[in-house]
């Protein structure tokens, strides 16, 4: 009996090619068609017994097969900016290139270019409330990986909640003075007014858990006074709850792949000049939390929607 089916071909063909038996013949008791068998026949006169190999009835080409340059931008600005397909989707379109998010996954997938996540057994559901512009900053600092020229700095980072429009200054010590300092400049260049600053429960940002509050009163923090003084509520997360600062920690983590990893800062100057060009670009990036926009882009937007609070 047959094992393969070039042995059980040959059974049907080698008979007829040596004239042993006739076609018609072969194909009254064959249980394949007479069609079938003239084939085999016609193949093993061309090439031999290696014609009688099974082969793929697949399409070599696909009429709605995506256009080999499309998928060689798609690939090269996925290595480029490791965007997700959802935003390599939304880049390209204002680009002109139309595609669709599910076939850019399926290119990334081929290609070995996506994350592969754990899966996750309990899925939340969060309802997003719509907030004005300025309504909520968060605030933290971010260390700076490794030393620069031999000294240590911190990244400072305000995020608008709303707007995701970020800013970014770089200090060399991490201090009550210098997130003063900060929240000024923050105030000075956002083009709205602030009415919330959230943060976490260090000590640069309250008293709150500071070991002489438990024993004796203590004045009110540096960041609650000028809070205070300019009309902004300060709020603070729950202790060892840092997903409540969830998105301004969302984006220490683009800094840490697409900008720290990729980048060697040979002094102050240079830290302070790179770190400048990346917030633009960051501001000019797309999110999945604005649809597609950026955060320029949402300025505009939620300024139309909810006319922002205007400081006087």
């Amino acid at each position: 009996m047959a094992q393969t089916i070039k042995e059980e071909r040959l059974k049907w063909v080698l008979p007829i090619v040596r004239k042993k038996v006739r076609l018609v013949d072969a194909a009254a008791v064959c249980p394949h068609s007479k069609r079938s068998i003239e084939r085999w026949v016609a193949e093993y006169k061309k090439n031999g017994e290696n014609g009688l190999e099974p082969r793929s009835t697949r399409p070599k080409t696909n009429p709605k097969e995506t256009a080999i340059s499309i998928k060689e931008s798609v690939i090269e600005l996925r290595k480029k900016t490791k965007l997700c397909a959802l935003k390599l989707h939304w880049r390209l379109e204002k680009q002109g290139v139309i595609i669709n998010e599910r076939t850019i996954g399926k290119i990334l997938k081929a290609e070995g270019l996506v994350r592969k996540y754990r899966v996750k057994k309990i899925k939340y559901k969060y309802l997003r409330s719509l907030r004005k512009l300025g309504e909520l900053v968060e605030i933290d600092v971010k260390h700076v990986p490794g030393l620069v020229a031999g000294k240590p700095y911190f990244q400072y980072t305000a995020i608008d909640t709303a707007s995701r429009w970020r800013y970014l200054r770089s200090f060399d010590e991490e201090s009550t003075y210098h997130t003063c300092v900060f929240l000024l400049d923050v105030l000075s260049r956002f083009p709205y007014c602030i009415t919330g600053v959230k943060t976490d429960n260090h000590a640069t940002f309250t008293n709150r858990f500071h070991y002489r509050a438990m024993v004796v009163p203590m004045r009110p923090h540096a960041l609650d006074e000028l809070c205070a003084a300019r009309g902004i509520a300060h709020y603070l997360i729950d202790p060892g709850k840092p997903a409540q600062n969830g998105t301004v920690e969302r984006s220490h983590r683009e800094d840490q792949e697409k900008f720290y990893e990729q980048n060697i800062f040979a002094s102050l100057e240079d830290l302070q000049e790179k770190m400048a060009l990346w917030n633009m670009q960051y501001n000019d990036l797309e999110h999945c939390g604005l649809n597609g926009k950026t955060p320029n882009e949402a300025l505009a937007l939620f300024a139309l929607i909810n006319p922002p609070n205007v400081c006087a």
